[in-house]
């Protein structure tokens, strides 16, 4: 698997990537993912739910990981799949939607949301989640939380991706699913 490059979609037609116009176009953003595994489960994510994957450097890995081509294999050319330098490029290249940081340190649950079109669903870094000046960025709409039992450590970073993107889709109706 190459690199997406950076700025840049995916070199396929737009129309073998987003086969359907229903589809509600969520944009999943991970701020400095470091496992490849957890990225390449995310190109996969994407790719099924129509979503695009939005990736803030510094990255933890290098597109030629083999736990990325793993985990992402079959699925990397089916996803829209962008690199940005830094939180505020990103935010100015997904602007003016609306963006939910997930966060452990928040009240609104994730099924709270009335999902749009077009929003933004932001994810931290594994070990430490969204940096508290991401959290602070004039871009974020709300901070949003998935319940866990209390004590309990994080929930992995594909997972959380998978979690909201689907309650998202979901009230979409699945549009443009099969």
């Amino acid at each position: 698997m190459s690199a997406p490059d950076r700025h840049d979609t995916n070199p396929h037609t737009q129309a073998s990537l987003h086969p359907d116009t229903a589809n509600p176009g969520f944009r999943i953003v991970f701020e400095a993912p470091e496992i490849p595994g957890n990225t390449g489960n995310a190109i996969r994510l994407a790719a099924i739910t129509g979503a695009e994957l939005h990736l803030i450097e510094p990255l933890g890995f290098n597109f030629a990981d083999a736990h990325l081509r793993r985990a992402g294999l079959d699925y990397h050319d089916l996803a829209v799949v962008t690199i940005h330098p830094d939180v505020d490029t990103a935010f100015h290249a997904l602007a003016p939607e609306r963006v939910f940081a997930f966060t452990s340190h928040a009240t609104c649950l994730y099924t709270e949301i009335q999902y749009r079109r077009g929003d933004v669903l932001l994810f931290g870094k594994e070990s430490t989640g969204l940096t508290e000046t991401t959290l602070q960025h004039p871009g974020i709409t709300d901070r949003v939380r998935i319940p866990m039992q209390s004590g309990r450590r994080s929930l992995n970073l594909a997972n959380s991706a998978s979690i909201v993107t689907y309650e998202a889709w979901r009230q979409f109706g699945f549009a443009g699913g099969a």
